[in-house]
């Protein structure tokens, strides 16, 4: 971990520096993976004046990203860290006195005191907690824990002997949801609600039933009850979206229902003066896409009111503020991560267009705030230059409080990234598009063209940093990055025009942005290459059979079998609803014509595959059935195995290297002899 910021005279002493040749910054290494830091979790105290943030850092002996948390004054004057650096915390949430921080460290809810300094451990949980929320009077925490449950197999042995040493026992399995990337295969249980008092104690069980009770939790005023959002209806397992708002009274464990539509209803917050409650949901229409809507309800579920349909953008967060008559509430629009005010009564106010920064990896949009009491914001700021740093929205003005990467910064010249609109040749509806330049680009000679595409596919691309698809660029690539058609961000008619129809057009969206930047005349047209994953590998392997144009490919963990995919995907009953008009046995000509697979006849390019080997979102089957093809049909082709890696390919620094090097590799291998 870094120091946190680096002094006026420093900095001008750094530019100095910079302008001798001698000393010029470099471009990015493979290993300044473990030199990224960013901010996540900001968390003002009700008064405003302080905010407590987790600190995102890579440790290098370790190969893993770590977390530490650090105090700011609201001014950024005062810097400090609050935990060691060798135990991993997050999720701080500040008591009502302000003197006390809650937060998750080792798998076990701990409290600092800010007035001593000192912190303890509170309890002795079996499992992980999450999702903490102080009560109003600031005497309990509320939280979500998996909870065991105990299913004896069907079948017992007999004959085993004393100390003899048979097999492990067969695994029986009847769950419909029975692993999760990430997680692997599930141990029986399901997550519920529990309540500790702040002073220490044991975790009491709130919810009960083989349900899951997930997500944020809040309090009545009076902290005798709590609000929370669940799906626990008897077909919650075949219908995994169609959640209610509930209250829990805690005195006598009475569960009250708020809600009742086909359709999610999610993260409920109660009115600072207790009158109305805040979620977010939709109403199911089996889309591929549905943005979230705000509402707002009485108290007791009546009088339900849509806050933001006019808007057409998925509302990802919001919070009230203290006069109870307006939410802050964040989203995305254009690829940008927007905050803004939004009246109950119906006005809406921009305040930010800057809010992301977190993921760091890829140019995905997405950001966190929170707000205090005064009308402070404090969220993650996103740039195009680095990662996520913390930021401050007061009376209107904006401010950064940190500069966690100025020295990457100082050493590295980080490639300079230009947003763009071109014409689609389906509807000439505007495409949006950036183009990140390797340094020292010189616009009279030719480079090689790296065309990156987002996965989902319903996400979005933005102007954010992203150090995979810099690191290419540092290799001497124009990088290319584009949201197609399907994208989110730019309203639910245009995310949904491949609904039932993915890929399709969108391969078009992603050969105009290419035309449109070969137009510039910087760009050999020899020297073109692509590469994606997940959404971005199904449309590597299909754009390679139906375009030559690409000197070479590398598709990360793609699917190219929807109907294989489908019956080995961990959200298979999601894919199977919402992502094709019936299930794969009923319409096989469907799952075929949009399969990779079946046009792998047409494929010349050179094509590299990049898989984790646990991955169970785009399981390595799909990778291992295309590579074989390629194989039969005698065009070349690798493929990479990442063992013990899920879906999320970037969570090991190391891997967050590997990949563009892998890709940077084979995209040399086909690259002409003359070099810019």
């Amino acid at each position: 971990m870094k120091l946190a910021r680096i002094t006026s005279a420093v900095c001008i002493t750094a530019a100095l520096l910079l302008s001798s040749p001698l000393l010029a910054a470099k471009p990015l290494q493979y290993d300044d993976v473990f030199e990224l830091e960013f901010v996540s979790d900001p968390q003002p105290d009700s008064s405003g004046k302080n905010i407590v943030f987790v600190r995102n850092w890579m440790d290098r002996s370790t190969d893993r990203r770590r977390t530490t948390l650090w105090l700011s004054s609201a001014d950024g004057k005062s810097l400090q860290a609050l935990t060691d650096k060798n135990t991993d915390a997050s999720s701080p949430r500040w008591a009502p006195d302000n003197n006390r921080i809650a937060f998750i460290a080792d798998g076990q809810i701990h409290l600092k005191w800010l007035d001593s300094g000192r912190t303890s451990q509170l309890g002795q949980l079996q499992q992980r907690p999450a999702n903490l929320s102080w009560s109003p009077d600031g005497n309990w925490l509320a939280f979500t824990m998996f909870t065991p449950k105990s299913v004896k197999p069907p079948v017992a042995l007999p004959g085993k002997p004393e100390k003899a040493d048979w097999a492990k026992a067969p695994v029986y399995i009847d769950s419909k949801q029975y692993r999760a990337d990430g997680a692997g295969y599930l141990q029986a249980g399901y997550q519920h609600i529990y309540l500790m008092p702040a002073n220490g104690g044991s975790a009491i069980q709130l919810t009960d039933g083989d349900f899951n009770h997930g997500g944020a939790i809040s309090w009545a005023r009076d902290s005798k009850a709590i609000y929370f959002s669940a799906n626990r209806h008897a077909d919650w397992q075949a219908k995994p979206l169609n959640s209610e708002i509930f209250q829990l009274t805690l005195a006598d464990r009475t569960l009250t229902q708020l809600t009742d539509r086909n359709g999610p209803d999610a993260q409920p917050q109660l009115s600072p003066d207790g009158k109305l409650i805040a979620y977010v949901g939709f109403d199911d229409r089996k889309l591929a896409h549905q943005a979230n809507r705000l509402y707002v309800m009485n108290a007791d579920g009546s009088n339900i009111r849509n806050l933001t349909e006019d808007l057409d953008r998925a509302i990802d967060d919001f919070q009230w503020q203290a006069n109870s008559k307006a939410l802050y509430i964040a989203y995305d629009n254009e690829g940008k991560g927007v905050l803004a005010e939004q009246a109950v009564s119906g006005k809406r106010t921009v305040l930010a267009e800057d809010l992301g920064g977190s993921s760091y990896s890829r140019p995905y949009s997405g950001g966190q705030f929170a707000a205090a009491d005064n009308g402070l914001i404090a969220y993650t700021q996103m740039h195009t230059q680095r990662p996520a740093e913390l930021a401050v929205i007061n009376k209107r003005k904006k401010q950064t409080l940190t500069s966690l990467n100025d020295d990457l910064l100082f050493a590295r010249d980080i490639g300079e990234v230009e947003e763009f609109w071109y014409g689609s040749s389906v509807d000439q509806r505007k495409l949006q598009g950036w183009l990140i330049y390797p340094p020292k680009f010189d616009a009279s000679k030719k480079y090689p063209l790296i065309l990156e595409i987002h996965g989902g596919p319903h996400t979005a691309y933005g102007p954010h940093f992203a150090m995979e698809l810099q690191l290419m660029a540092a290799q001497g690539y124009v990088v290319l990055y584009t949201n197609p058609r399907g994208s989110t961000s730019y309203g639910e008619e245009f995310a949904n025009l491949i609904h039932h129809n993915y890929p399709s057009q969108d391969f078009n969206d992603l050969m105009d942005g290419v035309d449109a930047v070969l137009s510039r005349g910087f760009i050999n047209d020899q020297e073109l290459f692509i590469t994606g994953g997940s959404g971005g590998g199904v449309l590597t392997t299909w754009s390679i059979a139906h375009t030559d144009r690409f000197a070479a490919a590398v598709a990360v963990n793609p699917v190219i079998n929807w109907f294989s995919f489908v019956l080995n995907a961990d959200m298979y009953s999601y894919f199977s609803q919402y992502w094709f008009p019936g299930l794969p046995w009923e319409m096989p000509e469907h799952y075929l014509k949009h399969s990779p697979i079946a046009h792998v006849g047409k494929v010349n390019t050179p094509t590299m595959l990049f898989t984790g080997e646990s991955d169970h979102r785009t399981p390595i089957s799909e990778t291992e059935q295309y590579y074989q093809a390629l194989q039969l049909r005698g065009v070349e082709t690798a493929m990479v195995r990442v063992p013990g890696a899920s879906h999320a390919l970037h969570t090991r620094p190391s891997n967050l290297m590997a990949k563009p090097a892998y890709i940077v590799y084979w995209f040399n291998k086909y690259r002409q002899k003359t070099t810019p």
